[in-house]
């Protein structure tokens, strides 16, 4: 079987790949879907979820990565994205701003 571009895959592609690497960290941990359910603080449905790669929330996920030491995955998820105060002066340049005048009393 020739390997999946990641750039390709599906929402459910994703979900699975997902899953399959939550329970192959779960069970380097040598946990059991009770011990990681319990330690995350979720239900041992919401881990069968997630490892089958059906819908979790974000929430549980979260909670999931912690207990696995694995919230680094969400780092790449979200990456802090700076605004460089050299592009706010360039684009506040760009569109001057326009006052706003009050009406002429009476009109």
């Amino acid at each position: 079987m020739e390997p999946t571009n990641i750039t390709h895959k599906t929402v459910e592609e994703w979900q699975i790949t997902l899953g399959e690497n939550v329970r192959n960290l779960r069970m380097l941990k040598n946990l059991d879907q009770k011990e990681l359910a319990s330690q995350a603080g979720v239900s041992v449905t919401a881990i069968r979820r997630i490892e089958s790669g059906k819908t979790s929330t974000t929430e549980t996920l979260i909670k999931v990565l912690r207990v696995l030491g694995r919230t680094d995955w969400l780092d790449a998820l979200a990456p802090i994205i700076d605004i460089n105060p050299l592009q706010i002066a360039k684009m506040a340049s760009k569109s001057p701003r326009q006052r706003v005048r009050k009406s002429p009393r009476g009109n």
